[in-house]
């Protein structure tokens, strides 16, 4: 296991952690460094607030899954300590061999006992209460019933009506959708209501009338969304009815759009499952969606296996954002034994279990460049295609080989090898900060035969296609166009 800062970095639950931990080695508060003979184990002694020091300690006997402890009364896990211990040891620190604690080998022969419990399990056929679910269902189709009056009576009256006192209204009136079991169809109809008021916590909540102009395209692009979700969401829920085992679909994403929280289990059963997959990590995003009440977190990777773009979504509500982990860039190539693959379009969500890191090699960023797309008209047929569907993802994300990238006209464009064009564009999505201001400051080989990530968008007003630059993968690193 080869552990340097950018490891350690990734471990951290959160940016403070990583400042607190790095203080912890400066202020020499680590009295003691051990390993074990095999080096599967990092322990220590570290001076700390109380009489005693602290014990921290990080555990390797499985890398894809590392184990942290601290004696420390502190809620993150890895701590501080134990993430000092790490930076410790990558910074070539020595740590002395010695024979592994009483306390950490009876917990390692526990967590044994868990794994092969757990394995078992996996093998036993899950049992589902049926008549409850099917009692969930018919719940929905009424959250649905619900949904889809609020659409009619919406279109009836006209978007112009809606203003910031209306919206929160209609919210109000959705509430019964979370107690339907809809938690998604909930959150699309704040991504509409959300257009029409300032923020969840501005006093002036009013729109101006010149903004107000400006959303109406997105707002009407929403609304058919909406009327889209309640049309293929009864037809989903009603064939789910029918079918005698109450399956979810896994041909689409419907079941994540109306708020099916998937289960790993749920997904291996369903045979959505990679075996021995590497992730390079293309890009990455953090952004407050303050009309979910949600921190949400987005890592753009790709396949190396399969040369598909994938994405995974780290969501962490404001009630309990402190006490998840906190996602954030990776610079090293991931390995996953197992890769869970949602349903989904052009870009499925991922996830993983456990995973193993390890640093990127020249021949990473050869493999990530042979993935290129060369022939952009057919990229964008089917980017076209996904965007013509109600419910598919508005900003799809692809990787794509240039032969020239410049200026044509007043605006940026690359041209494939076969001399196809695409505009470049800032799309303001997530958050994200403008790229085309970077464009002019890349080096000049840069320009011309190299591989970009973008990330499309249709833009309403003008009805045309743009995409936005989000990094150039080089032969020998992965240039992320951010500030």
């Amino acid at each position: 296991m080869q552990i340097d800062d950018a490891f350690v970095d990734s471990q951290a639950p959160n940016a403070a952690a990583i400042k607190n931990a790095r203080g912890v080695v400066v202020k020499r508060k680590l009295v003691g460094l051990f390993q074990s003979a095999d080096g599967t184990l990092l322990f220590g002694d570290c001076k700390g607030s109380g009489a005693e020091n602290y014990r921290p300690s990080a555990d390797f006997s499985d890398p894809a899954k590392p184990v942290y402890r601290c004696t420390c009364p502190s809620h993150q896990f890895p701590c501080k300590h134990s993430l000092a211990l790490l930076y410790a040891h990558a910074q070539g620190t020595k740590f002395t061999e010695k024979e592994v604690p009483a306390d950490i080998s009876e917990k390692r022969t526990k967590i044994q006992q868990r794994v092969e419990k757990k394995k078992v399990e996996a093998d036993t056929p899950r049992k589902v209460n049926t008549s409850a679910l099917k009692k969930k269902i018919e719940t929905q189709l009424e959250g649905i019933n619900l949904l889809e009056s609020l659409v009619n009576d919406l279109v009836r009256a006209g978007l112009g009506t809606l203003n910031a006192k209306s919206a929160r209204q209609m919210e109000e009136q959705a509430r019964q959708l979370g107690n339907a079991y809809l938690p998604g169809a909930q959150n699309a109809l704040h991504a509409l209501t959300g257009l029409f008021y300032r923020s969840q916590i501005s006093s002036e909540d009013e729109l101006k009338a010149s903004e107000r102009e400006r959303i109406y395209s997105t707002a009407l692009d929403q609304l058919n969304r909406l009327h889209s979700l309640c049309k293929q969401g009864r037809k989903y829920l009603q064939n789910r009815l029918e079918d005698s085992e109450l399956k979810p679909e896994t041909e689409t994403d419907i079941a994540a759009w109306l708020g099916h929280a998937w289960q790993l289990r749920e997904l291996k059963d369903a045979g959505l499952v990679q075996n021995n997959v590497e992730l390079l990590q293309l890009a990455f995003n953090s952004h407050d969606d303050w009309t979910r009440q949600e921190f949400v977190e987005t890592g753009v990777w790709l396949n190396l296996q399969t040369g598909a773009v994938q994405l995974t979504r780290n969501y962490r509500p404001y009630r309990a954002a402190k006490h998840i982990r906190e996602d954030d860039s990776c610079f090293h190539i991931v390995s996953c034994p197992e890769l869970c693959v949602y349903p989904g379009n052009l870009n499925p969500r991922v996830r993983w279990e456990a995973a193993e890191p390890r640093p990127a090699a020249k021949t990473d960023y050869a493999r990530a460049r042979e993935h290129a797309k060369t022939d952009l008209r057919a990229v964008l047929k089917d980017v076209k295609t996904q965007l013509k569907s109600p419910l598919g993802d508005r900003h799809p994300v692809a990787l794509l080989k240039y032969r020239a990238l410049g200026l044509a006209g007043s605006g940026y464009v690359i041209e494939d090898p076969n001399g196809e064009r695409l505009a470049l564009a800032d799309d303001g999505y997530a958050g994200d900060p403008p790229t085309l201001p970077l464009l002019p400051l890349l080096p000049k080989p840069m320009r011309h035969d190299q591989v970009i990530l973008v990330r499309f968008f249709h833009d309403l007003d003008t009805q045309k296609l743009r995409a936005k630059p989000l990094s150039i993968v080089t032969e020998s690193d992965v240039i992320r166009l951010t500030y």
